[in-house]
């Protein structure tokens, strides 16, 4: 990008001076003492011809007699301001008229000035003179234009190429959520995941605990972009199956009455994580969080809920029950306590974990789908499987919002049960 200040500061030049005028003895008088001034003349005895030149190679300054046989003055400013050019041209009329209203229709025409004939040396260069700073003033807006072009145009290569890092980040982070439903056994989960832009901080997952022991996880991740993007990664390898030692729901050794690998219960993982936050990563982000554990055998479910909207039971009855007292989000306070929430899942009922996309997800007058509106689609839909309930899901909540860009990630985990 130019940094030369000069570039900011109107060059001294010769000014371009049109004289248009059909008395040669006037276009000599007017020539003479502009080229004493040090101006460049060029004469020309009729508007066509001073059109043609104007044409040829764009002048600084017209002083044009009113009158003239063919094209009159008046005319031939109105041609000279429909020729595209960068640089402005100062229009000044000569004219023996002195009535406001002949005034009035010459300025409404496009002139910058006038002035009366014969014309006096002294107000005729004043008036030169104020052309000139006008020009210069108009050089220096050019000039001011450019180097904001050149800086448009840098901007626009680096938002080109953040662009497509977000477009390759957002790529990354879909393979979080590889698929979209995972068997445990006859029970299965169902994961949604719709980002509101090209990165977002919403996690959904599962991973088997132990033998016949499922985790399942809801994450929001406060804010938008790289940086919730980037925490939301480190969340999901700490919620992995593939990494058992970095999990934080794993001790890392073994326990009989778990049938396998030891496991934290859901409200020391919240705290394990608020410890992480605030101890070690030392950021100004936090994160909602819905986590539960069943055991496939019996259908026992413990959560935990910290700061997430509550978790919902869809019984196979046709009922829907909430759970959990709302709690805080992990890494806003030193030594916060997240309470322990038990349930029972029957065969044919079915666990949702969902982030606030969904429950504050406003309809055109602005009003939040809430608890009551998100329980009251899952019980009109509650006929379909989970996958096409969920996809149900998303498209009333597009309706509320007549088809434009969700303001937040909208994401679920639905846990189908069945022993």
């Amino acid at each position: 990008m130019p940094s030369d200040p000069s570039r900011l500061r109107p060059k001294a030049v010769s000014r371009h001076v049109l004289i248009v005028d059909d008395s040669r003895a006037q276009r000599r008088v007017l020539a003479l003492s502009l080229r004493r001034w040090g101006y460049r003349v060029t004469e020309a005895a009729t508007g066509a011809e001073a059109l043609d030149l104007c044409r040829a190679d764009p002048v600084d300054i017209v002083l044009s007699d009113w009158m003239m046989p063919g094209m009159s003055g008046l005319d031939l400013c109105r041609q000279i301001r429909a020729i595209p050019r960068e640089g402005y041209c100062y229009f000044i009329l000569l004219t023996s008229r002195s009535g406001t209203g002949e005034v009035v229709d010459g300025l409404d025409c496009g002139a910058d000035d006038y002035l009366v004939k014969p014309v006096a040396a002294g107000e005729l260069r004043a008036r030169l003179r104020a052309g000139e700073r006008i020009l210069g003033m108009q050089t220096e807006l050019v000039e001011q234009n450019h180097l904001l072009e050149d800086a448009l145009d840098e901007l626009r290569k680096v938002y080109a190429t953040l662009d497509g890092d977000l477009i390759e980040a957002r790529k990354l982070q879909q393979t979080l959520v590889r698929e979209r439903c995972r068997p445990f056994g006859r029970s299965s989960a169902t994961l949604l995941m719709r980002q509101s832009g090209h990165v977002g901080g919403d996690l959904v997952g599962c991973f088997e605990l132990a033998t016949r022991r499922v985790g399942l996880y809801s994450v929001d991740v406060s804010g938008h972009g790289v940086a919730s993007a980037i925490l939301t990664a480190r969340l999901a390898g700490l919620l992995s199956s593939a990494s058992p030692d970095q999990n934080f729901a794993l001790t890392g050794g073994n326990c009989y009455r778990c049938k396998g690998r030891q496991t934290w219960p859901p409200e020391m993982i919240a705290k394990r994580f608020n410890e992480m936050m605030l101890d070690d990563l030392q950021v100004d982000q936090y994160f909602t969080m819905a986590y539960a554990e069943i055991d496939l055998d019996t259908g026992r479910a413990e959560l935990v809920q910290a700061g997430h909207p509550h978790p919902l039971v869809l019984r196979v009855d046709g009922q829907i029950e909430s759970l959990g007292q709302g709690g805080l989000p992990i890494g806003l306070l030193e030594g916060a306590v997240h309470d322990r929430i038990e349930t029972r899942l029957n065969p044919g009922d079915r666990l949702f974990l969902v982030s606030d996309g969904v429950t504050e997800c406003p309809d055109l007058l602005g009003q939040e789908l809430g608890e009551d509106g998100l329980i009251e689609i899952l019980r009109a839909n509650a006929c379909l499987p989970s996958e096409a309930l969920l996809e149900a899901l998303v498209w009333t909540l597009a309706e509320r919002m007549d088809g434009a860009d969700f303001r937040d990630d909208v994401s679920g985990i639905m846990f189908d049960y069945a022993p």
